[in-house]
């Protein structure tokens, strides 16, 4: 694994069942730092990119690309943000969101609450975030979609009262130092691809987590880049 940007962290465990106490510094700039970051796919070395870049697309999926061309990189469409969500037990969730298409908020009106405001006094922008379907991982609705909440179709919508339950993701550190998502509306499942395939411009979707439990495989495995290693060739030998 490559080795450079590596830091110690004592005592830090993200969302378990594996605690680690040093690891690669993206892991820490995606989860804790809340920093952009490419997610590489581990087996091919594609990365995640929502299919539509523009802001006002809400109704298409994520694919996994193996070249950054030009307007995806200028669009933002490699970059992740893991945002932090809340928790599912003892355990932290967080939400996907692209930094693709993102919207600037308008300044708030005089008088208005701080609702939706970072710790900076800052009003947050709206991010659309990688939604799973009611239904999935169903051979006709396995599919995911990149939209705000009050944005995507009916069944990416929550189920259970709250809409943002479909967008709520456990997010797991593998042994291998990569990271894995699990979507808290079908725990037995994980964020993977049609067909297991992951040849260039394979659909993302919601399969069926043979591993059994939430470190997932190789297959389904991202390593989170940061900017200073997007040109790096990253190449992996499992035995």
């Amino acid at each position: 694994m490559y080795t450079q940007e590596r830091a110690t962290m004592s005592n830090l465990v993200v969302g378990g069942p594996v605690a680690v106490n040093s690891y690669d510094n993206a892991i820490v700039a995606a989860l804790v730092e809340n920093r952009p970051v490419m997610l590489v796919h581990a087996f091919n070395g594609g990365y995640l990119r929502p299919v539509e870049l523009k802001e006002e697309s809400h109704d298409k999926g994520v694919k996994l690309a193996t070249a950054l061309d030009l307007a995806t990189k200028e669009a933002k469409g490699h970059l992740w943000y893991v945002t932090p969500a809340g928790f599912f037990g003892q355990r932290p969730l967080y939400v996907l969101e692209s930094a693709a298409g993102q919207v600037s908020p308008k300044p708030a009106a005089a008088g208005a609450g701080e609702t939706g405001r970072g710790d900076d006094g800052v009003p947050k922008p709206q991010r659309r975030r990688i939604t799973v379907h009611q239904d999935a991982p169903k051979s006709t609705a396995d599919g995911v979609q990149v939209g705000l909440p009050d944005k995507v179709g009916d069944k990416w919508r929550g189920k259970n009262g709250a809409p943002e339950d479909t967008q709520l993701w456990i997010v797991t550190v593998t042994p291998w130092g990569g990271i894995t998502f699990v979507p808290i509306t079908h725990p037995d499942t994980i964020l993977g691809f049609k067909d297991h395939a992951v040849a260039a411009d394979t659909e993302a979707r919601v399969t069926y987590n043979w591993g059994g439990d939430f470190t997932g495989t190789v297959i389904n495995t991202f390593y989170p880049r940061l900017p200073s290693e997007w040109d790096v060739p990253y190449h992996h030998v499992f035995t």
